[in-house]
């Protein structure tokens, strides 16, 4: 019996892949018209939540999203959510309808298809060169002016598959303070559970969603980094303690 679920754990991997192709070619010429000018991003935006939605559901997925507040159209937001998932960038797409830009590792660039059209809408980042952290300051500081919103997973990077939360960079909460623009904490709840980067797991069902209330940046400055940072941590971490208080998973505090 176990030997079966291997397979089809399997199978439910390679289905993703096909769900996240079949969109992007079937929308390939107008995806790729979208990308020919900075200003028809939101047109691109608009597809890519029909591609994450088609994904979600084709996986079995069903998504609900609570909301303290509702950002406002035309306004620029920081939107941060904890990291456990590939399907966290389509679950980011469904729950924010304001455009925004992923900042996000160079490495998925490589991925076939998908990352052609990455590597030309996010904002890119090697981690492990200080010249290219400090690029993205100025590249979201570009986007930001275009009248966008900026996505980044604090955590840096997906954390080991007992870790409920990692650590935060200082990075999102700078920009979000330099550019006086509000931070958007936001909890997956059941991504971890439903598609983890470990292959032999996995399931369609529920993913649960909470919007928390915005954090206001104005008055802030440089100094307030690593309290603005803390806070929206701790926002998170205390929502996913109470969706996944029966599970047996290590709290990093």
């Amino acid at each position: 019996m176990t030997f079966y679920k291997y397979i089809l754990w399997i199978l439910y991997r390679v289905w993703f892949y096909i769900l996240v192709a079949i969109p992007i070619l079937l929308l390939f010429p107008f995806l790729l018209i979208s990308i020919l000018k900075e200003s028809w991003y939101p047109y691109f935006f608009k597809m890519a939540r029909l591609w994450s939605k088609f994904i979600l559901i084709g996986m079995g997925f069903h998504w609900k999203i609570q909301r303290e507040e509702v950002p406002q159209r035309g306004k620029s937001y920081m939107f941060i959510a904890n990291h456990t998932s590939m399907t966290d960038i389509m679950l980011m797409f469904v729950t924010v309808k304001n455009p925004f830009v992923f900042v996000g590792k160079k490495e998925l660039a490589k991925i076939p298809l998908f990352g052609f059209f990455y590597k030309r809408t996010c904002i890119l980042v090697d981690r492990d060169s200080l010249r290219s952290r400090h690029g993205v300051f100025k590249q979201a500081e570009h986007r930001l002016k275009q009248g966008l919103s900026i996505c980044i997973f604090p955590e840096g990077g997906v954390s080991d598959e007992d870790i409920l939360l990692d650590g935060f960079k200082d990075g999102a909460f700078r920009l979000a303070i330099n550019h006086k623009i509000p931070v958007v904490p936001i909890t997956f709840a059941d991504n971890k559970a439903r598609f983890s980067f470990d292959i032999f797991s996995g399931s369609p069902g529920e993913m649960r969603v909470y919007v928390h209330k915005f954090l206001d940046t104005e008055g802030l400055t440089l100094k307030d980094v690593k309290v603005l940072k803390e806070e929206s941590r701790d926002i998170i971490l205390n929502q996913l303690c109470q969706f996944q208080k029966k599970q047996n998973l290590t709290v990093l505090r």
